[in-house]
């Protein structure tokens, strides 16, 4: 089975992925840890890579789309991935329609989790961190110990400031990947507001059918 999920920031995408790659057995594929990865690991790409990071430029579309084949060509995505992340644009989306029809393979689903905006805000803003362990909580859904309250803290991109600034981001280019797999049949809505509970049942109820 291979899968993208798409989504704003705070819509779920972390939690869902997790129970997606348990429940079916496929890797995560992040564009994250391609990049870390790629760095340490020797090869031609690493120096490539690093030429961009160590100036703190973005790596280029060309470059991540390379590093993403290179990691679905790896043994444990010979049965399906999911793909967190990539593409972002229609232009990486392009490109992972041609290196999987390379290698005869193509996409099953794009689940799109769609939350109200308010909600989104709400979830991030109510994140704090625990400094000493690195456990993420929540001051509503998932309330901390007493006896950690006091030392938790607000990271700087759990702001209002900060979500407002990535959603900008969010419609200014990955937005425009919703059309482009509506075009393809691919695309499914999935509500991802309620508990991650319920929204587990709705991802599931849209891919077991084709499991």
């Amino acid at each position: 089975m291979n899968v993208i999920l798409l989504g704003p920031p705070g819509a779920g995408k972390g939690t869902q992925a997790e129970a997606i790659v348990k429940r079916f057995g496929i890797p995560q594929v992040s564009t994250g840890d391609i990049i870390r990865a790629t760095i340490n690991d020797g090869s031609p790409l690493a120096a490539e890579c690093r030429s961009y990071t160590d100036r703190g430029l973005l790596v280029p579309d060309g470059l991540v789309n390379r590093m993403v084949e290179r990691r679905l060509a790896e043994p444990d995505c010979k049965t399906g991935f999911l793909l967190d992340g990539y593409p972002r644009t229609v232009g990486q989306a392009e490109a992972l329609d041609e290196m999987l029809g390379r290698v005869g393979r193509k996409l099953q689903h794009v689940l799109l989790l769609e939350v109200d905006e308010s909600v989104l805000a709400e979830r991030i803003t109510g994140r704090r961190t625990d400094p000493e362990t690195g456990q993420i909580y929540h001051l509503t859904y998932n309330p901390p110990p007493p006896e950690v309250a006091d030392r938790l803290i607000q990271r700087d991109d759990d702001t209002l400031v900060v979500l407002r600034e990535r959603l900008a981001q969010y419609r200014a280019k990955t937005e425009a990947l919703i059309p482009h797999y509506t075009r393809t049949g691919l695309l499914r809505h999935i509500d991802g507001s309620g508990k991650p509970e319920l929204v587990r049942e709705r991802i599931f109820a849209v891919l077991d059918a084709d499991a």
